[in-house]
């Protein structure tokens, strides 16, 4: 079957507009932050939550206490990552929360279910999709997501034995 170059950029601008409403929905959605920086909402929270155990699975703790604990604690070194980076990030970070937090968005870019209902197999195949995606910016944001949530977890100092770094040297501190 041959695409002809008029049906292609009717799909493209329709794609467009999807996903400008979807973005015009999740700002008319959220409640306006106060700062105008990056703030963590229920559902992003509920996004990194299931994030997390895909992609630092092995190496959480077993016990589901201990497990959930590591997960929570992690979730907030990310939040705490996020607000340090430029503002301009910030939002960007925010934006791409948006998208993944937007169920209709999440749907149809990451082929996930509700985040606290996602297994960690349909996490980890949508995070793999997306940082082996032909499309750069998708990989852009496997990237960021793999980035942050890793630099949550290994900011608590408990996880440098496990890579080997015994921590900064002690003529810097």
């Amino acid at each position: 079957m041959r695409t002809s170059r008029r049906a292609f950029f009717k799909v493209g601008l329709a794609g467009a507009a999807v996903l400008a409403a979807g973005g015009a929905a999740y700002r008319w959605q959220s409640a306006p932050a106060a700062a105008p920086g990056f703030r963590l909402s229920p559902a992003g929270q509920a996004m990194l939550t299931a994030l997390v155990p895909a992609l630092a699975g092995p190496m959480l703790p077993a016990e589901p206490l201990a497990r959930a604990a590591a997960v929570a604690a992690t979730v907030e070194r990310v939040r705490h990552a996020i607000l340090g980076l430029p503002l301009a990030t910030q939002r960007e970070v925010q934006d791409l929360f948006g998208l993944l937090t937007l169920a209709p968005t999440r749907r149809l870019l990451a082929g996930v279910p509700p985040w606290p209902q996602a297994r960690p197999d349909q996490v980890a195949a949508f995070l793999e999709s997306w940082r082996q995606h032909r499309l750069g910016l998708l990989q852009s944001g496997y990237h960021a997501l793999h980035d942050l949530v890793l630099a949550g977890w290994y900011a608590d100092p408990a996880t440098w034995s496990a890579i080997g770094y015994p921590g900064p040297l002690k003529e810097l501190s």
